[in-house]
């Protein structure tokens, strides 16, 4: 069971980029996808989730309206659309996996992480 996160990259204020979440040894199907970041000297900060059950999505309010999490099943994927990103949307991000298929907000409920991927938002 594996997920990967990529799509991180140096992007300016304003700018937009999109993270991908793809899963290998196991259906997303049946899982909730959760996004997390983590700046240095900071604790790891819960950012966004989707369930597998209804496709409910789910927002920090430091993200909402600027983020969009959608989740392609065919392609085993799930996305995170990150738009007018801002200096203190620095972070690495993870996409991790629950055991089940409804979204929680903290890390400790999560069983499967990917690797990470660094976002820098600077001019």
């Amino acid at each position: 069971v594996q997920l990967q996160a990529s799509g991180g990259g140096l992007v300016q204020p304003g700018g937009s980029l999109r993270l991908s979440c793809a899963a290998s040894g196991f259906t997303l199907d049946y899982y909730a996808i959760g996004w997390f970041r983590q700046a240095p000297g900071k604790e790891r900060e819960w950012v966004s989730c989707i369930s597998s059950s209804d496709g409910s999505t789910y927002y920090a309010d430091s993200v909402k309206g600027r983020f969009t999490i959608s989740r392609d099943n065919a392609k085993n994927t799930v996305y995170l659309q990150m738009n007018s990103l801002k200096p203190e949307d620095t972070a690495v991000y993870y996409c991790a996996a629950p055991d089940g298929s409804s979204c929680h907000r903290d890390a400790y409920e999560y069983d499967y992480w990917g690797q990470g991927t660094q976002v820098t938002v600077s001019s």
